[in-house]
């Protein structure tokens, strides 16, 4: 049972692919600026997640080392697949405003490195279980990064007004400059420190040491 919390519940915070690892910072840049936009693409990631993870683990006995990695990107290249047609059938609109991301989830590095690190070596619930924990913990920042950026360009979340817009006799003024993939950049960039702050353990350590005056020779 504390395996299965570990790896159901590590990826959100202590292990988060993309605070502590910086992976999928692509699609966190690009569609966060909505809500609706990151709630879904959450959705699909954790959904081929789970799915490719729970594969990969089922067949991991089977594949020899020359076409691993070939394979897992087929797996994961047929779920995606299926969460595009599901996604065009289901929510159209949705599915034209994320086009071209939902497709990108096969390039997706936490996508590929669950199957490769987890899936691989561990049995079909673990890995079930780890591929829902890292969906979790990349939609987390995804869906804290879309409502600070949609309610601070717009002043509301998914279409429904939050705060009261100054061109409307309230006190809000939107900043549009925070629909931009810029912001999301700088966003992530506090949320990264922001945790790494907390969890001093996350922090990696430096590549160099700085010389003292005695081994630089001077006076």
């Amino acid at each position: 049972m504390s395996k299965a919390r570990d790896a159901l519940l590590n990826p959100i915070v202590n292990e988060n692919p993309i605070t502590l690892q910086v992976l999928g910072i692509c699609s966190a840049l690009a569609i966060t600026n909505s809500l609706r936009s990151a709630l879904v693409m959450s959705l699909a990631l954790t959904s081929v997640l789970a799915f490719s993870n729970m594969a990969i683990s089922l067949i991991r006995r089977h594949l020899p080392d020359s076409v691993r990695i070939i394979v897992q990107m087929t797996v994961i290249t047929t779920g995606v697949i299926v969460v595009d047609q599901i996604l065009k059938s289901y929510a159209p609109d949705t599915a034209r405003t994320l086009s071209v991301f939902i497709g990108l989830i096969v390039t997706n590095c936490i996508v590929l490195g669950r199957a490769e690190a987890f899936a691989t070596k561990h049995g079909v619930g673990m890995s079930f279980l780890d591929g829902i924990g890292n969906g979790l913990g990349y939609s987390v920042v995804l869906i804290v990064v879309a409502i600070i950026r949609e309610l601070l360009g717009t002043g509301g979340l998914i279409g429904q007004p939050i705060l009261p817009l100054a061109e409307e006799g309230g006190w809000f003024q939107p900043n549009l400059m925070f629909l931009l993939p810029p912001s999301a950049f700088f966003i992530i960039g506090f949320l990264i420190w922001g945790v790494r702050s907390w969890k001093t353990a996350q922090v990696e350590t430096p590549d160099y040491r700085p010389l003292t005056r005695a081994e630089t020779g001077a006076d």
